[in-house]
């Protein structure tokens, strides 16, 4: 949502700010990292705020790393987060995909670009075009995670976090 979008982007900005500071952990509440932007947002004629690839290079560029803890579903727009992340921890349950093609949609901040660069050309095209979601087991053997694990992810990334 408009509102996820730009909380993302004010804490970001925050966190960059404060010298306190010293690293940023991305997470989704109630077990989900995140499924995605709402498609029936992109027909609207008025959509307002900052665009998710904006957020995506916001976060690449953190001068502090950035984790994402993965829990749950990162797909289509989640996903795009996850990849603008310095490092990723995801649930040995999580899975990751970007299924907006199933849609006729593709990705569009910055998924097509981020993916290959991280697992290979043949892997990212496989996902970009077919919509297909791995399980983070398949997503560490290809990269696009750097740890799963079993316990806390939030956890997990803030070890991960401390140790980087």
């Amino acid at each position: 949502s408009l509102a996820v979008l730009q909380a993302l982007e004010d804490g970001l900005k925050k966190a960059d700010a404060d010298p306190s500071v010293k690293a940023v952990m991305i997470c989704g509440e109630n077990g989900k990292f995140s499924a995605g932007a709402d498609i029936r947002g992109f027909s609207s004629p008025k959509r307002r705020g900052i665009p998710l690839g904006s957020i995506v290079s916001l976060i690449e560029s953190s001068e502090k790393p950035v984790v994402a803890a993965i829990e749950g579903v990162a797909l289509g727009g989640g996903l795009e987060v996850a990849l603008g992340c310095h490092y990723r921890v995801a649930h040995a349950k999580a899975r990751m995909g970007l299924p907006e093609v199933t849609l006729g949609l593709l990705p569009g901040a910055q998924g097509t670009q981020r993916l290959p660069r991280l697992i290979g050309v043949p892997a990212a095209l496989d996902m970009i075009t077919t919509g297909k979601q791995i399980p983070a087991t398949e997503a560490l053997k290809l990269g696009l995670v750097d740890e799963i694990v079993e316990e806390n992810t939030i956890e997990a990334a803030i070890r991960l976090a401390n140790k980087v």
